[in-house]
């Protein structure tokens, strides 16, 4: 019975990922976004991979929910690292854009004086 709520957690967090990858890719802004909170999930996933490794080396690994339950680690840790390297890209942009103002506002200035 563990092995199966263990397995319909890490689903329902798989399932959710795919969404803030969207949302991320989407709206093109790091705001909003915690990197801290992103990093602290993603070490979570690997102490449950390895988990995962620990209990099939003890023999404790034949079902399919112990399967089931590994490859959604797996896949949730893909995920989030795809998030991950969103944030970063989001951040770039996100500076970009204020440089972009900046420049306007000082372009704006400049043809204020003249």
């Amino acid at each position: 019975m563990s092995e199966l709520l263990e397995a319909a957690m890490i689903l329902c967090f798989g399932l959710s990922w795919p969404i803030s990858i969207y949302r991320s890719y989407v709206s093109q802004t790091a705001k909003g976004k915690s990197l801290f909170f992103e990093v602290f999930l993603w070490i979570g996933y690997i102490f449950g991979i390895v988990r995962k490794f620990l209990q099939f080396s003890a023999g404790d690994g034949g079902s399919m929910l112990f399967y089931l339950g590994w490859f959604f680690y797996v896949l949730n840790l893909v995920e989030i690292s795809i998030d991950m390297l969103l944030y970063f890209r989001n951040v770039r942009l996100d500076r970009e854009r204020e440089n972009e103002v900046v420049v306007e506002e000082e372009t704006v200035l400049i043809e204020d004086q003249e």
